[in-house]
């Protein structure tokens, strides 16, 4: 594909070349060339380049297999946007699929998180892209969510910390977008539901993250399709203009939602909303007559038009070579999404059986291995909306385990539990595969009312055909297998439950595998087995990376994003197809201490094939918003390992919210024995509040604690003083 900035003597590629050979700076190079633009051509940047019927009928397939173009002007030599999405991978052709990031957030590994975005802005820039639209930091309150799978879990900080590496990983290939802004997290209500919450709730929970990935430089923000306190994101002022912009300082330049991101196209553009995607839709039609008649003015047109060409400018003086197409899918890439696989995993159980704990096996003496399960030997890589990506090849468990062990793996068809009781019964061990697929969650592709529908223009715009095309979308809906969704129940379905207790009790040595996207919980049946392994959606190498796992070749590295409860009702449940909702200040581990209930899995969690200690902590002093803590970590095990040291901070001046929140994370490797002394970089933005005057910081004394999860009852614990800010 051609990349029109490079047409030299055009007034793009002059900017360009002006502002590298330092004769002028970003602003004064955008200036130049848009004074150069005719009115019409201000407004062909802000919305797509195709128009809306002719893009939909070709849409999945282009979308799965070129860019998408917004705002490309050859006379002038603007590239525009090239959009593709994400974020296991590029999701045009044959990708490499990494593991979706919710395991990629139980690695609580920025570094890794950083490679992997490399590696995907390598991919997305070798297949014409220039914008990836996968960075999603989305938090859910209520545990369901059919796309947390594509988002880093429950914890702010962590969201932010992973959001903000993939975003420095991916920039120097190609523009970042980060999205959801803000409060998407119900996703068969996402086109209609206005969601309610209170500034300091706004500010202190469900903002933060997108701060941080802002703060790393973030090219664009994608906003929802949701109302918040009854204004849609994509026009929404305080949240585009006043946040975004004048609190946050972003310079970039805010996108919506695809084809219905958007609901009054002229105040979308007095809000701060720059530009409509994918297509030419509402803004084609309303835009040019607004401009006549005086709603809007040059002017008002021109600011969204400057933010789109500053970003394209400032990523073409940055931007690195464009790599050859061999890059995609490099065996490099493969590796590295092995790795991820390896080091997301969580081991949530691993009981002795016959004084040993079950895992890892010892592959000499290993025999038959019975590897049960309906997704035992399957390609499970996520749900099948935007961000699914087909890679050239998959791994199953029951294919990775073949290429190590060959004809001592066996399965059967296992949706006879007698069958299955039988193969494990023959069998030295048993592995059952089991879990969700895209029909169990996922991007909901079909929950639309008639108003969304109307939105889309042509015949649609009269009520009655939209409302016939909004009954038919319901119905695909009803046929909940082809528009994924949200989950109503957290556990895994009774035929897998069946399954897993009748092969448990033909063989003692019993290895489930779960197989999610999100918040699963495992009673009743998680005590009759000896080791439990939670390997989310592991990409196209998982079932290698779990066969390494199994075998011991590496350890399982994962800690739980989520927190996973004892009961449902401990966590906030939602209407997931309601129109108003509130959004409030508890949720996830933050809302079992609250309330003093004991979780199953607590947020953090993880075991490894070695043990851990922590000890001798330090904190402190508080420079500015950030703070060192010091501690000892020594492996008190047989065998080098990996552990995650993470920091807690409780602050008991705020009452009635005196709960421990992670502030700062750091992984850790040793050999058996060895103690390493480590610095964990800490923030005190978690236990700041949000007041009319901004955020206040504590003061006083803070409990800090170093530990293994939270509310480890083994943490090294001490205080920290934080004096009153001037």
């Amino acid at each position: 594909m051609t990349d029109p900035s490079r047409a030299w003597g055009t007034a793009f590629a002059d900017a360009v070349d002006a502002v590298r050979r330092g004769e002028q700076d970003v602003d004064q190079a955008v200036d130049g060339v848009i004074g150069q633009m005719t009115e019409a051509e201000l407004l062909w940047l802000l919305d797509g380049d195709i128009p809306i019927y002719r893009g939909v009928r070709g849409l999945m397939k282009r979308f799965r297999s070129v860019p998408t173009e917004a705002g490309r002007i050859d006379r002038l030599g603007i590239p525009g946007i090239r959009f593709t999405d994400g974020p296991r991978g590029v999701v045009m052709q044959h990708s490499t699929c990494f593991p979706v990031p919710i395991s990629r957030a139980a690695t609580f590994d920025v570094a890794l998180e950083r490679t992997i975005g490399g590696a995907i802005g390598m991919e997305a820039s070798a297949l014409g892209a220039n914008l990836f639209g996968g960075i999603c930091v989305n938090l859910a309150p209520a545990p369901g969510w059919g796309r947390s799978q594509e988002s880093y879990g429950e914890d702010p900080v962590l969201l932010g910390a992973m959001g903000a590496a993939l975003t420095e990983g991916v920039n120097p290939w190609v523009m970042t977008t980060v999205k959801h802004f803000a409060l998407n997290s119900m996703e068969e209500a996402r086109f209609t539901v206005d969601v309610r919450v209170e500034e300091d709730v706004l500010r202190e929970v469900y903002l933060p993250h997108f701060r941080t990935v802002v703060e790393a430089g973030v090219d664009a923000v994608m906003t929802a399709y949701n109302a918040v306190n009854g204004e849609f994101a994509g026009e929404n002022r305080h949240l585009v203009t006043d946040v975004l912009r004048k609190d946050w300082g972003f310079a970039g330049f805010a996108l919506t939602d695809w084809i219905w991101g958007l609901r009054n196209p002229v105040e979308s553009v007095l809000a701060g909303q720059d530009l409509e995607m994918p297509f030419r839709q509402q803004r084609a039609a309303a835009l040019p007559g607004a401009l006549r008649d005086g709603r809007l003015t040059r002017a008002d047109i021109e600011r969204p038009a400057t933010r789109l060409l500053r970003a394209q400018l400032r990523f073409a003086v940055r931007a690195r070579p464009t790599p050859t197409p061999d890059v995609v899918a490099s065996p490099a890439h493969r590796e590295l999404a092995r790795e991820a696989a390896r080091r997301g995993t969580v081991l949530l159980r691993n009981q002795p059986v016959g004084g040993t704990p079950l895992l890892p096996l010892d592959q000499a003496s290993l025999g038959r291995i019975a590897v049960l399960g309906r997704l035992c030997d399957r390609p499970n890589l996520g749900d099948n909306g935007s961000s699914m990506v087909t890679p050239p090849s998959t791994s199953s468990v029951v294919d990775g385990l073949r290429e190590r062990l060959g004809r001592r793996v066996v399965t059967v068809d296992s949706t006879d539990t007698t069958v299955a009781a039988a193969a494990a019964r023959a069998a030295d061990v048993a592995v059952v595969v089991v879990g969700n697929t895209a029909i169990d969650e996922g991007e909901s592709l079909a929950a639309f009312d008639v108003n969304t529908m109307r939105l889309t223009g042509g015949p649609l715009r009269f009520r009655p055909v939209a409302t016939l095309a909004a009954k038919a979308m319901g119905y695909m809906l009803a046929r909940k297998e082809a528009a994924g969704g949200d989950r109503r129940d957290l556990h895994l379905r009774p035929d897998d439950v069946a399954l897993i207790r009748a092969v448990a009790a033909a063989n003692e040595r019993t290895i489930v595998v779960v197989i999610a996207g999100g918040t699963v919980m495992l009673d009743p049946w998680d005590s009759e087995v000896p080791a439990v392994l939670l390997a989310w959606y592991p990409g196209m190498e998982g079932g290698r990376a779990l066969a390494d796992l199994l075998l011991g070749d590496a350890e399982p590295g994962g800690r739980l994003p989520v927190a996973i409860p004892r009961r449902r009702e401990d966590l906030p449940v939602v209407d997931w197809n309601a129109g108003t909702v509130t959004y409030g200040r508890w949720w996830g581990q933050r809302k079992l201490d609250r309330d003093g209930k004991t979780a199953a899995y607590p947020f953090g969690f993880g075991l490894g094939y070695t043990t851990f200690d922590i000890q001798d902590v330090t904190a402190g002093p508080i420079q500015g918003e950030r703070f060192p803590v010091t501690v000892t970590v020594t492996n008190t095990g047989a065998r080098a390992g990996r552990h995650l040291v993470q920091i807690y901070a409780t602050d008991p001046a705020h009452k009635g919210d005196a709960v421990r929140k992670l502030i700062g994370f750091l992984p850790v490797e040793a050999e058996p024995a060895e103690r390493v002394r480590l610095t964990v970089d800490c923030t005190t933005r978690p236990l700041q509040r949000w007041t009319p005057n901004g955020f206040q910081t504590p003061h006083g004394s803070i409990f800090i604690e170093a530990a293994a999860h939270s509310g480890d009852p083994h943490a090294a614990r001490t205080h920290l003083y934080a004096p009153m800010s001037s």
